[in-house]
């Protein structure tokens, strides 16, 4: 059976890393910590690993809200605790009273340090505190090398990860029915809007799945997908639960308040 069917070409990478993966756990009898996954990546991780084998996923972001997460594939015998996910929370300090430092702002000064988007987690943000979730290996690098935000001049300091600003956002869940996983369609159910005007804001490049816009309202949406919309906030498509008597697609989603 070919595996890549299942899923969507551009996922092709990933599969072929989680297949290493596992191989690497099953050949070696030793843990594989991974680097932090979006949710869609975590649910083809578990898709490919499955349940019922000599190994399994354990996934952990730092705070138990956290949405991006590292896995840690291990022999099904083996134990493990919560440091081996090896997760570090930083905090940005700045000058709160004459600067406004935000969520695309600290990603992109992250990603000018020439580290990988996988070696970060949540970026969270609430009142005018922002703290960054990271990989241990990359922590001191960081801390040494971030020196400004956007605007504002910054220091870092590493707090526990029981520290972790909660967001102020919360979700919650609604079902659904769709007459396609088109994206169009997915996106009208969700915020109650014509096809049409669906259509309108992703060829208008305001729609994301998977923080990468999507252009095309054809795009095939699957289970775990994040769907933001500027305007309308984030949605993800927590599961697909199979057709109705008219051939529609029930979907439950998780909506951001």
């Amino acid at each position: 059976m070919n595996i890549y069917q299942h899923f969507r070409p551009a996922e092709r990478e990933i599969i072929d890393q989680v297949l290493q993966w596992k191989n690497q756990v099953e050949t070696m009898y030793a843990p594989k910590l991974t680097d932090f996954l979006d949710p869609r990546e975590q649910f083809i991780l578990k898709a490919l690993v499955g349940e019922n084998g000599d190994i399994r996923t354990e996934l952990s972001g730092g705070p138990s809200f956290a949405e991006r997460k590292r896995a840690l594939l291990l022999p099904d015998y083996a134990i493990f605790e919560p440091e081996d996910f090896q997760i570090r929370l930083i905090e940005v300090q700045y000058p709160a009273k004459f600067v406004t430092v935000e969520h695309p702002h600290v990603l992109g000064s992250l990603m000018s340090l020439g580290l990988k988007r996988g070696k970060f987690g949540d970026i969270l943000a609430r009142d005018d505190r922002i703290q960054f979730l990271c990989a241990a290996e990359v922590a001191d690098f960081v801390k040494m090398n971030l020196e400004s935000i956007g605007k504002a001049s910054v220091s870092l300091r590493e707090v526990p990860i029981d520290g972790a600003i909660e967001p102020a956002e919360s979700w919650s869940e609604v079902a659904t029915t769709v007459s396609s996983l088109r994206l169009d369609a997915v996106l009208a159910a969700i915020h109650n809007l014509s096809r049409q005007k669906s259509q309108l804001m992703i060829q208008q490049g305001l729609v994301k799945v998977n923080w990468t816009e999507i252009a095309s309202p054809s795009f095939e949406c699957g289970e775990a997908d994040m769907i933001s919309v500027k305007g309308y906030g984030r949605a993800r498509l927590n599961s697909i639960e199979g057709k109705t008597k008219k051939e529609k697609w029930r979907i439950l989603v998780g909506k951001q308040k």
